[in-house]
């Protein structure tokens, strides 16, 4: 995918927008007037090309939507060398926020505003009306993850606009607004095959709006009766959606599951330069040495990056013979990274590293030197590149030497969405609706069991677990949770589950963060290096053991943490009604 040609076509164009509060007031500055510009599709087309720098990006440390570092950071499946103090309930009512901006919207606006001056057949303007409720769909719902109820605006507004100043709409209308525009991106954008590589297509929307759909359905159901839920509503219509959308694009034939069946296809999936003859990867950004761009992945996937999977994580896999660890015989116990990953499922053993020999920091050296295989956590890098937790993530890594070496970039390819989210989407949608049958599961959640040589699921004769996270809903609704954990982790989607699902208050408060056991390196790592890492009664890395802040465990807000504040400056403009959310 080569988004950032298309980008780079525009900005021959284009004068770059700023970001000031008063954005949404004012006409986009452009080279050339209105009355010039659109003219035709291509014109179009142009200014749809700024849309896709809202899709995350490698841009350094830190950045969201990457394998591993911050991907799952704020949920309990990573944790990182200082504490989340958001997590903690430190966080405070902002007096201005990035976080509140509007800049996106009013340019995608601006075209759905403009297109009909086109003089030209419907057939070559609908695509990128499609692209722009496509990107006013994925804004809108960034912004109702963190915000809940929102003024909804679909035209550029001026200074006198009393939409500027009108009441937030409460998230279900904001949330079939989304949908809506979904709907009819869908039914504008052609389908893969007809699409041009690099923007977005008919599957790719219905796969996001099963996204949308899920997230909502269960937000609604599981925050019902709590402030920041819907009144009157479980959140089944959405459920329903989010059902049909996936089961539809399960439905065209057109994606699978890629490597199958093949020696560690899970953990090369992630690590790839090029997806373009992908059947899972249903839309990526691509990097090229020669033409640009390039990032620096590779100086933290070589190293702990200051990150860490928890213990919690680690004990959720399942055993090969598809039993929980507290109940399949083959669970050889944690005292050392290879005893943890024996008899377990292979995700586990391909999303952190073992010193098992088969685990690559850098292979294909020049001048055919060995390959350096990971030996030890990190323990005596600087702080970015510490281990967390003793369990260092492998998951994204691309031990290629050119990947490392050659100039200190790298070109791995960046994955936005794949199928095996469709299938999870669609198998937890109708658990959740309770209708889902074994035939269900064997054409989701069986398949991704299959591409690593996991049993089945037989919904008929799951395996109690005394550990389940969820004791008090059903072991289908357990299990199917914890097949998208195992699937997804490391790819971002840990702290959304865990606020839709409501959990948060069972999951995150009073939670202190566990690792491996630490005595496993004590004859090989110098003492000194493993002096600032406390231990727990049993020996597990307990990393805020002794911040005073953390004594208690993280102090997730239930009553407010929820939802982020609005910005004292929204709330402070004359004449705005905007309220803020609940519990700041």
């Amino acid at each position: 995918m080569r988004l950032i040609k298309i980008l780079a076509c525009l900005l021959s164009v284009f004068i770059l927008f700023s970001c000031k509060k008063d954005f949404l007031d004012r006409s986009p500055e452009t080279v050339i007037s209105d009355a010039q510009y659109w003219q035709t599709s291509n014109d179009l087309k142009l200014y749809s090309n700024s849309f896709y720098g809202a899709f995350p990006a490698y841009t350094g440390f830190g950045t969201i939507g990457i394998y591993g570092l911050d991907a799952d950071q704020g949920s309990d499946n990573m944790i990182s060398m200082s504490y989340n103090t958001t997590m903690n309930g430190e966080a405070v009512v902002p007096s201005s926020s990035d976080a509140w901006n509007w800049s996106t919207l009013r340019n995608i606006n601006y075209l759905l505003a403009n297109y009909s001056k086109v003089n030209e057949p419907w057939t070559n303007v609908k695509t990128y009306v499609g692209e722009a409720l496509f990107f006013r769909a994925y804004f809108y719902f960034g912004m109702m993850k963190q915000f809940g109820n929102l003024p909804w605006v679909s035209k550029p507004l001026t200074t006198a606009s009393q939409e500027l100043y009108n009441k937030r709409i409460a998230r279900n209308i904001i949330a079939d607004s989304i949908l809506a525009d979904l709907d009819n991106a869908i039914s504008y954008l052609p389908s893969k095959s007809a699409a041009q590589a690099g923007r977005v297509y008919k599957e790719y929307a219905m796969a996001f709006q099963s996204r949308v759909a899920l997230y909502e359905g269960t937000w609604e159901k599981y925050l019902s009766g709590t402030p920041f839920g819907v009144t009157g509503s479980t959140g089944t219509k959405y459920l329903q959606k989010a059902a049909e959308v996936a089961g539809n694009v399960i439905s065209t034939g057109m994606f699978q599951l890629d490597n199958a069946g093949k020696e560690n296809g899970y953990w090369s999936l992630f690590n790839q330069t090029d997806f373009s003859g992908s059947k899972e990867v249903m839309f990526w950004r691509q990097y090229n040495l020669t033409s640009g761009p390039t990032h620096n992945w590779h100086r933290y996937t070589n190293s702990g990056a200051g990150r860490g999977l928890t213990k919690g994580l680690v004990d959720d896999y399942l055993c090969m013979d598809g039993k929980p660890i507290a109940v399949s015989t083959m669970y050889r116990g944690d005292d050392s990274l290879t005893t943890v990953v024996k008899g377990r499922d292979p995700r586990l053993a391909q999303t952190m590293y073992v010193n098992d020999g088969a685990h690559l920091v850098t292979s294909n050296q020049p001048g055919g030197a060995v390959n350096l295989l990971f030996q030890v956590p990190t323990f005596s890098s600087a702080n970015e590149g510490k281990p967390a937790t003793g369990y260092q993530v492998y998951k994204g890594h691309n031990p290629d030497y050119s990947q490392q070496y050659a100039g200190d970039v790298g070109t791995t390819a960046l994955i936005l969405f794949r199928y095996a989210e469709v299938l999870l989407n669609y198998a937890e949608a109708k658990a959740e609706l309770g209708v889902l049958t074994q035939g269900d599961v064997d054409l989701s959640i069986n398949k991704l069991r299959a591409r690593v040589g996991m049993p089945d699921m037989n919904i008929g004769a799951l395996i109690t677990d005394p550990n389940w996270k969820f004791p008090s809903l059903s072991p289908v609704i357990n299990e199917v949770r914890r097949e998208r954990r195992v699937e997804l982790a490391c790819e971002g989607f840990r702290r959304d589950d865990v606020l839709r699902w409501g959990a948060a208050g069972k999951l995150f408060t009073g939670w202190k963060p566990l690792g491996a056991k630490l005595s496993q390196w004590a004859t090989v790592v110098p003492a000194n290096l493993l002096a600032g890492y406390p231990v727990n009664a049993d020996g597990y890395i307990e990393l805020y053991q002794k911040i005073p802040a953390m004594s208690a465990g993280y102090k997730f807000n239930v009553n407010r943490d929820y939802l982020s504040a609005i910005p004292l400056s929204e709330l402070q403009v004359p004449n705005s009604v905007i309220d803020q959310n609940p519990g700041w």
